[in-house]
């Protein structure tokens, strides 16, 4: 399918996200399919979106189970103007972060709503997302000086990257229905802990277990068998290996570094793996790393 968006200089994702993979884009880049080879493109956890800001494909569909999620791409993209304005307002102080945390995000309009959720996400510690078991954001304040809440270009940037783009909330599994052959999904799923406190995975309130890890992999087998190229990070533990090793599948170690954890020692390098469906056209023949 002929390509008709022109790319956007400089986009860039415009949330901090545990696990996004600005820093890993290098690594990735010989593994992607060309942008002029993609039918369609789906990323069904939106994260911080920075594969779909490197890429910018023709025709794209971002979606996540996280509504609040959701709506932050909704808004950037429909009405940047005016979450600009609301963003103004707010002030990286301690007590205010508590009051701004506090409050009742459903009764808020949207862009108030989504200007919080920046907010919080720009002076929470590490820009951790994570809900509690009521879907209430319960990150503490962190520790940053002078944290850049209201960043006008890159918002404005990444508005005009998303436009025509469909943005919906839906199960990954619901979200890639109608993918068919040639198309492209990337899944960036919450990651299969590497210990049994190692866990980030509640970054919503109805969190994501091994059997979900088991329902994604199906979908990607799934997927594959229809003729699309699928991509998929996740952390390099037995479970990931066993839902993947044993099909035509590419495992290929990416070194990734960790910067959160409650252990400053348990912040660093970490091995992780990048599963493909096929290999993209013209990767060369015996990678380093490729089971």
């Amino acid at each position: 399918m002929p390509v008709t968006r022109a790319l956007v200089a400089g986009a860039a994702p415009f949330l901090k996200w545990a696990g996004g993979k600005s820093q890993l884009l290098k690594q990735y880049q010989e593994y992607f399919p060309g942008r002029g080879q993609i039918g369609r493109y789906f990323e069904p956890f939106i994260g911080s979106a920075a594969v779909f800001f490197h890429l910018q494909p023709a025709q794209a569909r971002l979606s996540d189970v996280n509504g609040h999620l959701v709506e932050a791409y909704q808004v950037v993209q429909k009405d940047v103007d005016g979450l600009i304005e609301a963003l103004r307002v707010h002030q990286n102080d301690k007590e205010y972060y508590y009051q701004v945390r506090a409050q009742d995000p459903a009764a808020m309009e949207p862009v108030e709503r989504v200007a919080r959720l920046i907010f919080l996400n720009k002076t929470c510690y590490n820009g951790l997302y994570r809900e509690n078991g009521q879907g209430k954001f319960n990150v503490p304040f962190g520790r940053y000086k002078n944290p850049t809440i209201c960043d006008e270009e890159r918002l404005r940037t990444a508005s005009k990257a998303l436009q025509g783009v469909e943005i919906c909330q839906a199960d990954f599994a619901r979200a890639v229905e109608e993918a068919a052959a040639g198309d492209f999904i990337y899944f960036d799923p919450p990651y299969s802990p590497l210990s049994p406190t190692s866990s980030f995975t509640s970054y919503h309130q109805y969190g994501f277990s091994s059997e979900e890890q088991q329902r994604l992999a199906e979908t990607f087998h799934c997927l594959a068998q229809r003729g699309c190229i699928v991509m998929l990070s996740n952390s390099s533990t037995s479970l990931v290996r066993q839902l993947y090793e044993g099909h035509s599948y590419q495992l290929i170690e990416i070194q990734a570094r960790r910067s959160i954890n409650s252990k400053a020692d348990g912040r660093g390098p970490v091995t992780e793996l990048l599963i493909l469906s096929q290999s993209p056209p013209g990767l060369r023949e015996g990678v380093a790393g490729i089971y």
